[in-house]
């Protein structure tokens, strides 16, 4: 990889603010549109928007069993970090270092729901939630990434399925989202190709533990996330700044994928796999041929490096191309891999945040009034291109949203109550355009709202609640906001 890539590749890290959602934004370098101002929570689609009027119903129904939910991950709301045999992740030495997160905040006890699952679990069932999406962190079930399970992690997680069949809701487990055992970062983490093949044995191991009780399994939660915020930013686990590194680990990440998908086929289950990809739709700045062309390369490493894979078996040429043939991601291809990666998939999870706006010069500009995430503009038009683009490119597969929302600055008011109108129109914006490309026959199944709880926010600590359900975290109380009420209708009436 010559300098010049390298710089370049750098400057994309900045300016993409790739990481999603509850998955921690990058501090995006960007060009202010002066048309779109920031904004607070209270606006979704532009300045006009008035929040009075976010319950308002267009009256539309979605197909019959479709799939409402929520989703979380381990290390953002499971707290106990040291407890009953589990081990040290890259989230906790990452956390842990000065300087690191905001405010040098941890999830060493977050929002707690290791010893509140059935308090958790009960504010599902009265939300009416169909499906629940989470994650299983890999250091409580190896503590050092290897080995035998530890069973005392194995049988949290059973309560949690078994208590979830027991309110009506469907699991959708998560193997990997971005916990890493720091023993096998010690050895090199997902830059050594050894850690994809422990992370098949992980997979295997809580496959045969849980059994047939998880009716969909996702096996890694945004792999671009890890590449980009965790190797070319660094703003995120492990804190790396190295683009040589970078696209190997996502090569590895895939292969990863691939692997644990046969380890699932490879035992007598039922049960449905497929990976979990944040999909930011890319659109040219101007109608000019130069700003054309970088956005093709620009969707080529948002999108394409990973859908192409995994759902072709082979990756974008111009991708390969502008990170030149003598890349450690080039190198790093074996033979044999790409086949692994394409095994075939049930289905897959689809994360949207934001558009991407691209320049002639390769930079990226604002065109919509951003959340509290700097990074995250505001556009619902953008999950109907990503949901349609994806069935266009890539053929009927069938999708699951499984994350979006945004955060809010959300208070207790004085009578008890937060009032989250902002989050009550964002999403009624985007659950219309998802019934819209359900309408022109994009094979939607479920869409996961994030997130269930207010949780550790990556890098950004506790500072933004992206939650339905308020937590109080010097006292762990649970508060539903306007927007879980809401969105109980929402289940409820099958529609907006």
């Amino acid at each position: 990889m010559s300098m010049l890539t390298r710089r370049r590749l750098l400057r994309r890290a900045a300016l993409s603010a790739t990481a999603t959602a509850g998955d921690g934004p990058s501090p995006a370098v960007t060009t202010a549109v002066a048309a779109a101002p920031a904004t607070s929570c209270d606006t979704t689609t532009g300045p006009d928007v008035d929040p009075q009027d976010a319950t308002a119903a267009p009256g539309l129904r979605f197909p019959r069993d479709f799939g409402w939910g929520a989703a979380t991950s381990a290390y953002q709301i499971e707290g106990a970090a040291k407890e009953d045999g589990r081990g040290e992740s890259v989230w906790d030495t990452f956390s842990r270092t000065p300087g690191r997160t905001r405010n040098g905040d941890t999830g060493d006890v977050a929002a707690d729901h290791y010893h509140r699952w059935a308090e958790d679990l009960d504010l599902m069932r009265d939300l009416g939630l169909r499906s629940y999406r989470f994650s299983i962190s890999w250091p409580r079930i190896q503590a050092d990434g290897t080995g035998q399970p530890n069973q005392r992690g194995l049988d949290f997680y059973r309560r949690l399925v078994d208590g979830l069949h027991e309110r009506g809701i469907a699991p959708m487990v998560t193997l990997f989202h971005w916990d890493l055992p720091q023993s096998l970062e010690d050895a090199g983490g997902w830059e050594n190709r050894d850690t994809a093949y422990r992370f098949a044995d992980y997979a295997d191991a809580v496959f045969q533990g849980l059994g047939d009780q998880v009716p969909v399994w996702l096996t890694v939660n945004e792999p671009k996330t890890v590449v980009q915020n965790g190797y070319l930013w660094g703003h995120h686990a492990p804190g790396r700044q190295d683009p040589e590194a970078a696209y190997l680990v996502a090569h590895h990440l895939q292969l990863a994928h691939g692997l644990a998908v046969r380890a699932l086929r490879a035992g007598d289950s039922d049960a449905r796999i497929g990976p979990a990809l944040n999909l930011h739709p890319c659109y040219p700045a101007d109608d000019t041929p130069g700003a054309a062309a970088a956005t093709r390369l620009y969707d080529g490493y948002e999108n394409r490096l990973y859908l192409d894979p995994i759902l072709t078996g082979a990756y974008p040429a111009d991708v390969l191309a502008d990170l030149g043939e003598g890349s450690r991601l080039a190198r790093g291809i074996a033979d044999g891999d790409l086949e692994i990666i394409s095994s075939p998939v049930d289905l897959l999870a689809v994360q949207y945040y934001t558009p991407i706006y691209v320049t002639a010069d390769g930079t990226t500009t604002r065109r919509w009034s951003t959340s509290e995430a700097d990074w995250q503009q505001i556009y619902p038009d953008g999950m109907y291109d990503v949901l349609t683009r994806v069935t266009r490119d890539y053929g009927p597969v069938p999708i699951t949203v499984t994350e979006n929302g945004l955060p809010c600055p959300d208070v207790l008011g004085p009578d008890g109550t937060v009032d989250d109108a902002g989050r009550v129109a964002f999403l009624r914006d985007h659950f219309a355009a998802a019934h819209r490309a359900i309408a022109e026959g994009v094979p939607l199944e479920s869409y996961h709202v994030w997130s269930l709880l207010d949780n550790f926010e990556w890098d950004q600590g506790y500072d933004q609640r992206w939650g339905l359900v308020y937590v109080d975290y010097a006292t762990q109380r649970r508060v539903l906001k306007r927007s879980a009420h809401w969105y109980r209708g929402v289940i409820r009436d099958n529609g907006l």
